[in-house]
């Protein structure tokens, strides 16, 4: 099976990949996309315009012997593609079409493609969509194989709960790089390859260079029917907590409603699966808790949604509060989300999935390093994100996925803008985290309590640091819990000479 030939028309590189060495004045663009806390030196970057392009690319850096990574959108969290020792990038930006593949029945979604060109395209063409990330410049190459979630995903399921098929640039065991596609099928004997960019993490397998969704019930040949449709509007809504007025037991109150509220409207079925919501819970020094949510319904039941939903979180917490709303079409509020890469901030995240609300520990944990007097930390914050719905209604090994109970995504972040405030930032997310998880070794062990590992879209090297997990649980079971197994041997059928590697690469069989 091959892929549909991109559309004709103006290409971004010459013929072949444009290969950009550091004399070349395109060098310091590519050098600085991504985030701001890394930047790499590789001796040259390849810009890729197809999949052939990829394929020489990955052949000739194989046959020369360099270490190589890949990227699309460039906002992976941890130094993966700036690593010092890698040599060779190879970038997918300019791989952006997005288009309907007849013989697939399925939209063909190239991984150079932002979340937001997904979005508009999918939207403006056939009235459907992707549920995927609130970040509208993310690439669609790392977000989706590490999962894919954004607001809609508690009433339509995770990015990769809709994932037809992937193609592939692998090298096999002889070095030669070569393109496959891989689908859902059972009866496909590639299925192996779609199931680990399921959930199995960026740069592990090979390079991804083109997605197709269908969602999995869809029937007919009809573009429209194949995805999700979305709402018509979207209640955008913020919340302000003033910290003047949130002592320890008022802070203990909005905590533990948020997360009540979680575990009663996290099911499959419930009606608030339209309700996403993120509680931001900053440092004392920033002088304010916020919240930010969107509850996908073009209807007056939106607002009674927000209504009960704000009372229920609010209740008995006292501080000075207010709330503002907005009702906006749905295609404009999703363009409005945050913009990374405008983002001025240096950033380490520390992320954990929940089946529960906070324990009382936790939350005495988190009130103790938001308000800590001895840290000079401003850029701080606990965030919890609403989780579960429709996502819980897939078995944890369908998918790569395996967090499939959760009702709550906490992340612990740290940012900052002057580089000599690094070491201050990390040490203070570092021990909030730590402190955080104190009873089960200082990381979210799957099954101990509430806790059910990490997100891998959020990588954090920390995990492989017998300094901060001193739990005795690999990083890896961290990640993908009981699924690691199968991902060590799909590495090892897919990448057996360990191409596509990195400080959390998944390890051959």
């Amino acid at each position: 099976m091959r892929p549909t030939p991109a559309p004709s028309g103006p290409a971004c590189t010459p013929p072949g990949p444009a290969k950009v060495t550091r004399d070349d004045p395109r060098y310091a663009s590519l050098r600085s996309r991504g985030v701001l806390r890394f930047r790499g030196t590789p001796e040259h970057f390849w810009v890729a315009r197809t999949t052939d392009h990829v394929v020489r690319a990955v052949q000739e850096g194989v046959r020369k012997g360099k270490r190589m990574a890949v990227r699309s959108g460039g906002h992976c969290y941890e130094g993966f593609v700036d690593d010092p020792s890698v040599q060779v990038v190879i970038d997918l930006s300019c791989m952006t079409t997005v288009s309907y593949d007849p013989r697939l029945r399925a939209f063909a979604v190239e991984a150079g493609a932002t979340l937001g060109q997904l979005y508009r395209d999918l939207f403006l063409r056939w009235g459907v969509t992707v549920p995927a990330g609130w970040c509208p410049d993310i690439g669609a190459g790392g977000h989706v194989v590490g999962g894919g979630y954004g607001p809609l995903c508690r009433w339509a399921g995770l990015s990769v709960d809709h994932l037809h098929a992937v193609e592939v640039v692998f090298v096999d065991r002889n070095g030669t790089a070569r393109r496959v596609v891989a689908t859902r099928e059972p009866t496909d004997r590639h299925h192996d390859l779609w199931w680990a960019h399921t959930g199995g993490g960026g740069g592990n397998f090979g390079v991804a260079t083109r997605y197709w969704f269908r969602s999995p019930d869809a029937t007919g040949d009809d573009p429209g029917r194949l995805l999700p449709t979305p709402p018509a509007s979207v209640l955008n809504f913020h919340a302000d907590w003033d910290w003047r007025g949130m002592d320890e037991a008022a802070f203990a109150r909005l905590v533990r409603n948020q997360g009540l509220w979680s575990e009663e409207h996290s099911s499959p079925g419930s009606p608030f699966s339209r309700l996403d919501s993120e509680l931001h819970l900053l440092r004392i020094l920033a002088g304010r808790s916020v919240m930010d949510g969107r509850i996908s319904v073009g209807d007056a039941t939106a607002q009674r949604m927000l209504d009960d939903y704000v009372t229920a979180i609010n209740q008995g917490v006292g501080a000075p509060f207010t709330v503002r709303q907005e009702r906006l079409p749905w295609l404009t509020a999703t363009l409005r989300g945050p913009a990374i890469d405008e983002n001025p901030y240096r950033l380490k995240p520390k992320s954990g999935y929940l089946r529960g609300r906070l324990t009382d520990r936790q939350i005495a944990a988190a009130y103790h390093h938001l308000t800590r007097s001895d840290s000079p930390v401003v850029g701080g914050a606990l965030g919890l994100y609403t989780y579960g719905g429709r996502i819980n209604a897939v078995a944890p090994d369908a998918t790569a996925t395996a967090q499939r109970d959760s009702v709550l995504k906490a992340v612990h972040v740290a940012a900052w803008s002057d580089p000599a405030e690094e070491a201050a930032h990390l040490a203070w997310v570092r021990a909030f985290y730590r402190d955080f998880y104190a009873e089960t070794g200082g990381v979210p062990v799957p099954g101990a309590g509430n806790c059910d590992g990490s997100y891998i879209n959020y990588p954090d090297a920390d995990l492989a640091d017998p300094e901060w997990n001193s739990s005795g649980t690999p990083w890896s079971t961290l990640y993908y819990k009981d699924n690691y197994a199968r991902l060590r041997a799909v590495k090892a059928r897919w990448d057996p000479r360990n191409v596509f590697t990195h400080a959390l690469g998944v390890e051959p069989a």
